[in-house]
Order: structure tokens, then sequence, then C-alpha cells
């Protein structure tokens, strides 16, 4: 197969022939037919997380068509059309037990664990319990857009920020994450504002379901703006981006009893990040991480699509191939572009 291949962090990522994967005794292989370019794979490259293992094949948004399986899957055969979340459970620990797949023990992650998506085959373990059946009028360009932004801000501003009509929601960062946050807000009733530093995202974030715009650049206090935009603060806000000063100012920019809901990764410098406790402490703040988003969570997910409340192929960007993707994802610090893009050749 013809893969996007790294042997060292933050060196080159070329395009190479590898092995076919096998399927093991509880997996499947999938032909990958799009997947997601994603900062958490730039996260990966740079050398940000420690189950990345050299050499490396990043990608863990995808969803394409079952091609192999391993002696003991039932659910599954060869040629269904399957996503899968960026965070498998194994079934079998506490956490999986607990209906929290998306915080397993024993997680299997492509991308990451494993070798990812940017590939035209990729192997996907503990499938049983976690591929998704995809809709027979959802393309594969679409799936793959859900695997971790999208699903990963459904649960958090659906299950973990638990957001109903008529409260503020603030979204910081409008990446990936940030419009798929906005853009599910939206639909749940909420009145939304979203904040960056560029105009052109701010302007799609806007077209994609943001009541307000905030331009952080030419703001000095981006918490006191969103407090008297929002009469009082955000009833849940959003660090879409996931740096030091994203992070305080969603925190800061709460009511009392308000929900910070952190989905942008927070790695290298930005892992420990300064937080207003004193806040947090005295409005009774609540602090709440999003770390993907369970295969049974997608049926309402997918149920939203279908009635149209939330269209997530209107946030897909570029579609480009697999060798431009390579290049892109070493660039993806520079944060160019508006919308999530994908790879769709291979």
């Amino acid at each position: 197969m013809l893969a996007a291949c790294f042997e060292e962090f933050q060196g080159p990522i070329e395009i190479l022939k590898l092995p076919d994967p096998e399927p093991g005794d509880n997996g499947v292989v999938i032909e990958v037919g799009a997947t997601g370019l994603c900062r958490s794979d730039w996260h990966g490259w740079m050398g940000h997380d420690s189950d990345v293992h050299l050499p490396h094949v990043p990608g863990h948004e995808f969803a394409g068509k079952i091609v192999a399986i391993g002696k003991n899957i039932q659910r599954f055969k060869i040629g269904d059309r399957v996503t899968v979340p960026f965070v498998s459970g194994c079934g079998h620990c506490p956490q999986c037990h607990s209906g929290n797949q998306q915080i397993c023990d024993q997680q299997f992650q492509p991308g990451f664990t494993a070798w990812g998506s940017f590939a035209q085959y990729v192997a996907i373990d503990y499938a049983d319990g976690n591929l998704v059946t995809l809709p027979d009028n959802m393309d594969y360009v679409t799936a793959a857009s859900l695997g971790c932004r999208f699903a990963t801000s459904f649960r958090g501003v659906i299950d973990q920020g638990q957001v109903r009509a008529g409260q503020w929601v603030a979204v910081h960062g409008c990446g990936g994450v940030g419009l798929s946050a906005i853009m599910i807000a939206q639909a749940a009733g909420a009145n939304v504002i979203a904040i960056d530093i560029d105009d052109e995202k701010l302007a799609f974030a806007k077209a994609v379901g943001a009541d307000y715009i905030i331009n952080a650049a030419s703001i000095a206090d981006v918490p006191a703006a969103i407090r008297d935009l929002s009469h009082g603060g955000a009833h849940v806000s959003v660090d879409g981006l996931g740096s030091a000063v994203t992070c305080f100012n969603s925190v800061s920019c709460l009511r009392k009893r308000g929900k910070h809901i952190q989905i942008g990764l927070m790695t290298g410098d930005h892992a420990h990040a300064k937080v207003p406790m004193d806040r947090v402490v005295g409005h009774e703040l609540e602090i709440l991480g999003s770390h993907g988003m369970q295969a049974f969570r997608y049926d309402a997910m997918l149920d939203m699509v279908a009635t149209g409340k939330i269209a997530p192929q209107k946030l897909i960007g570029d579609r480009i191939t697999l060798a431009e993707g390579a290049t892109a994802l070493m660039n993806m610090d520079s944060f160019v572009g508006t919308g999530v893009t994908v790879i769709d050749r291979f």
C-alpha cells in the first residue's frame, strides 16, 4: 500500500510503499475512502504524544470499506461502509463497562497507538465494539470529517456541556474543533459567540452558526468582552484550540456555575497552563474535558445529520491528495486555511 510515513519526529513525511496490514483476530482492515487532516496528527508528528513510536503512519479521522476481517468478528462483514471513533475501547476494562470507551484503559487509537489512515489501508482492533455503520447517503469525505473533531465537539457540547436552548456558549478558536462546536451549539438552540484572531475564520464561523464574533487580536480583554456581550458570562465555554491563552480566557469568561470544556489538546509548553482557580472556586465553575466519543453515541449525532439539524459537510474546506496531505501536516502550526481539510485521493 501507499502510505505517508515519518521515521523521526519533526522529520520529513514521505509517501512510501509499505506492506498491506493484516487484521487481528478481533480486528478488520479498512480500505480508506477519505481521511481528515487534524491538528492532533501534527502533535503526533511533533513528538508530543508518547504513544507514537517510529516509524509511524499518522491519521485518525477516516471512513472507508471493510476489505478483511479477523476470525472473531461477528457484527461486520467485508464490504461494509464504516467509520470509527479515534479512541476505540477494549470492551473489557472498568471504563468500557461503565460506557466510557472514550477513556478506555487499553484504548486503541489509529494514528497514535498504531499506524493510521494516511494510507490506502488501515487495520483497526476491537472492531466489533467500535465500528460505526455509515448511512447509505453519507459520502466518505463527510464521514471522515466526523471522526475526531466533530464527534469530540458533539460529546463536549451535548454530553459534557449539556448545552440547551437559550444558553450562551463561547467557542475559542475557529478551526475544525471550534467550527464543529459552533454548529452543534447553534443546533441545540444556544446563542453562540465565536472567538479567533483571523477575520476569514470568523466570517466562516458566522456562516456556520455563530451569532456573534470577536477578533481576539483587536480586543485587550476578551473575557470581559464575552461577559458584556452575554449579559454576565457564558453558560458554557469551549477551548477548541488548546493554548494557555485560550484556556485561561475560556474559564475567565464564564458566568457563575458555568462550564469550561477543554477539547483542544494541551501539549508541550501548554500542558500545565495557568487557570484562574480563584474564579473557579468563588463562582463554582466546572472544568471538563472531552476526549473522543463512544461509538454508541454516534447514532444521536447521525440522526441530527439525517434531519438537517447539523451539516458537517459545510465545514469541509480543501480536498487534497495523500502527497499534499503529507506536506500540509508538517505546516499545520501555521493555521492556514479555513474549515476541515480532507485527503480523498491516494
